[in-house]
């Protein structure tokens, strides 16, 4: 007998409110996979497809950090445990609440459908749960966010959350570019999405180097590289956000009244006015990012060997 034994695995991965986040996480995500495939059904194009790749990707990620929480296995990889739990918990909230959102928009309706009303229950059900389970990872953000007196990961604090929500909002800009925003008849437009492309491709690279645990491997210090690409993405933001509307809704450029031949779901103005939305959407996370930079204190983390 190992008297030692018990110490593999940790118990407060199980006994502790974080750990009943990432239960809640499970058995939510658990039952929305199990009823959209049972009866809920999600055939309808690529917006229920990416509902239940959604739930189905959170559901094996979390299942995957609670197993390497539970058995400590996750000191054997080379990667700032803390810093990749909270990146992710925060993007899952994200995720989930897209999908709780897209879900009953397309696929609950009041009537039921010709399958019989149980087939809208199950959909019902399947909101509600997805719902909760946004609030669950929401839960272990805010469990694992940073407090006063309390030294956490970069990614636990309020500006690596924010680069989170920055990642996510360019997405969604990238998605209704390429839904035939016609970005591309005029330079200023192809400027405005190089500089969305560069300042997502900059936040990619702070939120990998944190979660690597190689923000030493920089020349430039962390908290300096952060605060002037901070301040750069602000600039360019600011440009782009004026530059875009000038040059999709001016009389001169574009159109400033939606047509009135424009299918829907399909129209490249209403892309045009969603990448207008976003774009200040995202210049005001990076100034309240730019404000947060400035007052928290770095502590450097030295690459495993």
């Amino acid at each position: 007998m190992n008297p030692q034994g018990g110490q593999y695995l940790n118990k407060t991965a199980v006994f502790s409110s974080l750990g009943a986040a990432r239960l809640s996480q499970l058995a939510l995500g658990c039952s929305v996979v199990a009823m959209v495939s049972h009866s809920a059904g999600y055939s309808g194009g690529s917006y229920g497809v990416f509902c239940m790749a959604v739930w189905c990707a959170c559901f094996g990620m979390t299942t995957v950090m609670f197993f390497l929480d539970a058995t400590r296995l996750h000191a054997c990889l080379p990667i700032s445990w803390d810093n990749l739990t909270v990146a992710f918990a925060a993007l899952a909230t994200l995720m989930y609440v897209t999908a709780s959102v897209v879900y009953p928009v397309y696929f609950v309706r009041a009537e039921c459908p010709y399958a019989g009303c149980e087939v809208r229950n199950f959909r019902i059900a399947v909101t509600v749960c997805s719902i909760a389970g946004s609030l669950a990872y929401g839960a272990e953000v805010i469990l694992s966010r940073a407090k006063p007196g309390r030294v956490v990961g970069y990614m636990a604090t309020v500006s690596g959350l924010l680069k989170v929500v920055q990642g996510f909002v360019a997405c969604i800009i990238f998605g209704a570019l390429a839904n035939g925003t016609e970005y591309s008849r005029h330079v200023a437009t192809i400027y405005c999405v190089v500089v969305y492309a560069v300042c997502f491709a900059m936040t990619t690279v702070v939120v990998i180097l944190t979660v690597s645990g190689r923000t030493g491997c920089l020349k430039l210090p962390f908290d300096r590289f952060v605060v002037v690409y901070t301040l750069l993405a602000v600039l360019l933001y600011l440009s782009a956000s004026v530059v875009w509307p000038v040059f999709c809704f001016d009389r001169k450029y574009g159109s400033p009244e939606r047509p009135s031949s424009c299918p829907r779901g399909r129209c490249p103005w209403d892309s045009k006015v969603v990448v207008a939305v976003f774009s200040f959407v995202n210049l005001a996370l990076y100034v309240a990012d730019l404000v947060y930079s400035q007052r928290i204190r770095f502590v450097t983390q030295q690459p495993r060997v």
